[in-house]
């Protein structure tokens, strides 16, 4: 692989540790401000909204102007939604703001994470040939996935009374920086890390495909993205990927809740012990991810749907368990087959893209109908935990939702190869 593409690697790196750390700093916010319960889950909803409501326009923005300055550009605009999660905590511990404006806030680093996806994941099919998308998919997942697995971590470590008392030390003297509790020290920290983030977008190298610069005309984009949409949706190899992925992120960001709760629950875990165990399920991601950029080639990535059906059977097994022994390989495999899963049909639906609209403009769709399935999953769990639905039906109607959903899929592209020749794959090897 080229050096830029490390470079790449590091700031996507960063920035997703310090995403995953202000996800558990935000919640504990929540828990320390004494917000109700079913809130949580409202956080991500927040997060994800921007990716809805500004598709038609990132991808536009993400191909206006080398993707690196693109990257830049968002991760100042996480660091802004930081400084606002501060603003609105300290008005609510004054009594002058309710909860909302500090979800919010947290919405704006959504906005910033929203507008750098498609740069992010562009940038690979401008910068690589087709037949490195998968290792490259690989190589971007399994790091994805250990600062996932590292930022739930630090969250976990940041928000703990030992390490929060020694940030906490360190304010300035005789200046009132107004960071007084746990969560707010760790919030500064990860704007830190998102500073960190910003600087590594600088160096990485142009590609040098021309840009474009956006209409400014919102209908025109509309009507751009609509027809982007509509392209994806029709192809017979991009409606699968499209729709597999589109479960998969609904599914993962639910379980991402789901997992803290049982956790509480079945284990009697508290949220920082739960973070970890969060980790542990993103090691088997990591493993999943490297193992099918190993041994599926691109060609071949369509063969990975029915792993997402043994994924959502699996998951179902979790009511059966209240021991950390069995929760722990529980959670690897888990994982495992999400990240066996989920990186081959990342690749093809990268490819598809590419091929059909522009790398920017297809990263956005794609967004655009993950975050869809995020919204409505997610507005699903807080209404289910709003009606005291216990978690064990949670995790029941989570995983059945999700192997019948898969099966449906498979059924979908089995239809397609009986009813017509398929788009040509680029032949590769495994890597």
């Amino acid at each position: 692989m080229p050096f830029g593409f490390y470079l790449i690697m590091a700031a996507q790196f960063f920035s997703s540790l310090a995403d995953n750390a202000l996800l558990v700093a935000a919640i504990a916010l929540l828990i320390q401000m004494a917000a109700p319960e079913w809130m949580t889950p409202l956080l991500k909803f927040f997060f994800t909204v921007s990716y809805v409501a500004f598709a038609a326009f990132v991808g536009a923005f993400a191909d206006s102007m080398p993707k690196g300055r693109v990257m830049f550009i968002t991760n100042l605009v996480k660091i802004a939604g930081c400084l606002l999660i501060f603003v609105f905590a300290w008005m609510v511990e004054a009594g002058d703001s309710p909860y909302v404006p500090v979800l919010v806030a947290y919405g704006v680093v959504g906005l910033g994470a929203a507008a750098y996806s498609p740069a992010k994941y562009g940038i690979l099919t401008e910068y690589l040939p087709p037949q490195k998308l998968v290792v490259a998919n690989g190589w971007i997942e399994g790091l994805t996935v250990t600062s996932i697995i590292l930022g739930t971590l630090l969250g976990g470590v940041l928000i703990s009374n030992a390490v929060s008392g020694r940030l906490l030390a360190l304010d300035f003297p005789w200046i009132d920086t107004g960071v007084d509790t746990a969560p707010e020290a760790a919030i500064l920290v990860i704007a830190a890390l998102y500073m960190i983030a910003a600087i590594f977008n600088l160096y990485i190298p142009d590609t040098g495909v021309d840009h474009r610069e956006p209409s400014r005309n919102p209908l025109f984009l509309a009507h751009e993205f609509a027809h982007c949409v509509r392209l994806l949706w029709t192809d017979k190899l991009g409606q699968i990927s499209l729709a597999t992925t589109t479960l998969f992120w609904g599914a993962g960001a639910t379980l991402q809740f789901i997992l803290l709760k049982w956790a509480e629950t079945a284990l009697g875990y508290t949220l920082s012990q739960a973070t970890v165990l969060q980790g542990i399920t993103a090691v088997g991601i990591a493993m999943g991810a490297v193992t099918a950029a190993k041994f599926i080639p691109l060609s071949r990535s369509v063969n990975v749907v029915p792993v997402g059906i043994v994924m959502g059977l699996i998951v179902i097994t979790m009511v059966f368990v209240s021991s950390v022994t069995i929760a722990i390989p529980l959670m690897v495999l888990i994982g495992m087959l999400a990240g066996f899963f989920v990186v081959p049909m990342n690749a093809l639906l990268q490819h598809r893209g590419h091929i059909l609209m522009g790398a920017g403009h297809s990263i956005a769709v794609q967004n655009f109908n993950e975050n869809l399935s995020i919204l409505a999953m997610l507005g699903l769990y807080a209404l289910l935990i709003r009606l005291d639905f216990s978690i064990y039906a949670v995790i029941m109607l989570f995983g059945l939702l999700v192997a019948t959903t898969m099966a449906l899929v498979r059924l979908w592209h089995l239809s397609n190869v009986r009813n017509g020749p398929l788009p040509v794959i680029p032949s590769d090897t495994p890597h």
